[in-house]
């Protein structure tokens, strides 16, 4: 299969290019050259801006395109209008960020999706992401009816995060000691590495498949505790976790997924619960957590100088833990 994939070398971007290397399609790259370039010697890369310069996307065919950097509707309808007689096939990476509401748990494709902003921002702003991740769903449907398969991923771990949520609960649960846990130990998580989302994406991709699919796990009911004993166990670590509640964490201004990624109050548990039944029924399997656990780096792997920006300092969190163990006397 010839493939084009707009984006491809970061994060999922680039677990996709390397699954489809290995099953020796050949792969072309569109994107700026900022992220990585080089990276992958043996692919043809394009250079442009998804918001400028599309020209070096002209006069060549594909038999499909995956799209894993589309961000703002105006751009993937410029893209996939360009590219309508071009490709067979568009693949859209979305979020489960354009469902309305996340109050009711369990929501499957058909629940209802955000609004796309209007006016449509001049650039990404992250408070209208959901939205506009469902515009871009809309155009390149609009450009591709019944062309266009849209994956919506829910929390990506794995190697080569660059985000650091997931990669900070397996960074401090391996340091060990006490370990601040948030909220209700058995509320729902999920997440999915991004390994098995790309090489599932790129399966459904070569069938031919459309549709609307929620993609994340795994396919089994993970909680906030199960998610951290995984850790623990899988490092080897003497981490104790201290559960504080939710009450006494957004008393304390703590900032849910932020400061406690993976981690939001009851009325927003809907995101981290999803229905993924459809996808898991077109053949979406997930590895262990542990051994998505072992394949991120982390202090007991020798990568003790692994810098993680996300969550909260080890001096915030001693500071929440005194206030805890007050506040339970």
């Amino acid at each position: 299969m010839d493939l084009l994939v707009l984006g491809g070398t970061r994060f999922l971007g680039r677990h996709l290019v390397a699954a489809a290397l290995e099953r020796g399609h050949r792969v072309t790259l569109f994107n700026r050259g900022k992220s990585n370039p080089g990276l992958f010697p043996e692919v043809e890369e394009l250079r442009g801006e998804r918001g400028g310069d599309l020209s070096a996307l002209q006069g060549q065919n594909w038999d499909a395109v995956i799209d894993t950097s589309g961000y703002l509707p105006r751009e993937v309808r410029a893209s996939a209008e360009l590219l309508v007689d071009s490709v067979g096939h568009y693949t859209f990476v979305s979020s489960i960020s354009v469902y309305e509401s996340f109050v009711r748990t369990g929501m499957d494709e058909d629940a209802p999706v955000l609004a796309p902003p209007d006016p449509e921002p001049e650039g990404l702003d992250w408070d209208l992401y959901g939205a506009l991740k469902a515009g871009c769903e809309r155009e390149a449907e609009a450009a591709m009816p019944g062309r266009v398969l849209v994956v919506r991923p829910g929390m990506i771990v794995g190697p080569h995060d660059y985000t650091d949520r997931f990669p900070y609960w397996r960074h401090r649960v391996a340091e060990g000691e006490e370990v601040l846990a948030p909220g209700d130990p058995e509320q729902q998580v999920q997440l999915i590495d991004a390994r098995d989302l790309a090489g599932w994406m790129l399966r459904m991709t070569e069938e031919g498949r459309t549709g609307v699919y929620n993609a994340t796990g795994p396919e089994y009911r993970l909680t906030m505790r199960g998610m951290l004993e995984e850790i623990r166990a899988a490092t080897g670590s003497d981490a104790r976790f201290v559960w504080a509640s939710e009450e006494f964490l957004l008393e304390a201004g703590v900032k849910p997924w932020e400061e406690m990624p993976l981690w939001v109050p009851r009325a927003m548990a809907g995101i981290l619960s999803v229905n993924v039944g459809l996808a898991v029924r077109a053949g979406l399997v997930f590895r262990s957590l542990g051994e998505t656990v072992r394949d991120v780096p982390g202090p007991d792997a020798g990568s003790s100088e692994v810098e993680i920006e996300a969550g909260i300092s080890r001096g915030r969190e001693e500071e929440l833990l005194r206030g805890w163990r007050g506040s339970s006397l």
